[in-house]
């Protein structure tokens, strides 16, 4: 990239906020509202690829949202498995790649079978990689990879790095929140150390490609500077 030239994100992770209250403005069931984030997610995944990016990371289900309703977490788990089949096939032939990161397989058998046969399929697609964080927490995550590379050899910067769940990803560019929340819930915490944030009041089902293209163009405006001048 030549002195001059916009900075170009290649890699973009998104925390989809606001399913929830888009259904409670609207008078509606929460679970129609993660029906709804999920056509979203349908929108920016097409939208991303056609953008060029390398990498798009949606943070889906933390570790947290184990608290929630049992009935709520089911409507999450059954969402994810319709996706999964319903998409899949468009995902292959557009060449994107699925990638988890998080401990997936602490899901129920039938949603790891489904994962983990998806990600096979997928393995040697060269286009998007979509990155979704299922059963996921960074705190979790940097434990993880300081105690991997500490059983390697000394810890330094790189050697957590080298262990993390997105290591074969290219670094984090721009990390956006939806619904106007301004915090990172544990999600990406190594990652987002020099990421540009953007905030948006937008509640992820409404969020549109159109959206992420304009969150592109502002992280082009943007001077980054890594600590120097």
């Amino acid at each position: 990239m030549g002195k001059d030239e916009p900075a170009r994100a290649r890699h973009v992770a998104i925390i989809m906020d606001g399913n929830g209250r888009w259904a409670k403005k609207r008078h509606l069931p929460r679970a129609l509202g993660h029906q709804r984030g999920v056509e979203a997610v349908r929108r920016v995944v097409r939208g991303a690829r056609e953008m060029g990016l390398e990498a798009l990371t949606l943070y889906a289900f933390s570790t947290e949202n184990w608290r929630r309703p049992e009935e709520e977490v089911s409507d999450l788990m059954s969402l994810m498995k319709r996706f999964i089949v319903s998409d899949l096939d468009e995902f292959a032939e557009a060449g994107v790649r699925l990638k988890i990161i998080g401990d997936y397989k602490a899901f129920k058998a039938d949603v790891v079978e489904l994962v983990e046969k998806a990600m096979a399929r997928t393995a040697n697609n060269t286009g998007t990689t979509l990155a979704v964080a299922l059963n996921y927490g960074s705190q979790d995550e940097i434990a993880r990879a300081a105690t991997k590379a500490a059983a390697k050899g000394p810890i330094t910067p790189e050697t957590i790095s080298a262990e993390l769940d997105t290591a074969d990803l290219p670094p984090l560019d721009l990390l956006i929140r939806t619904s106007g929340e301004v915090r990172l819930s544990n999600f990406l915490l190594w990652q987002a150390a020099y990421a540009e944030m953007l905030f948006t009041d937008v509640l992820w089902p409404d969020f549109t490609a159109d959206h992420l293209r304009d969150a592109l163009e502002t992280f082009a405006s943007r001077e980054r500077r890594y600590g120097g001048r």
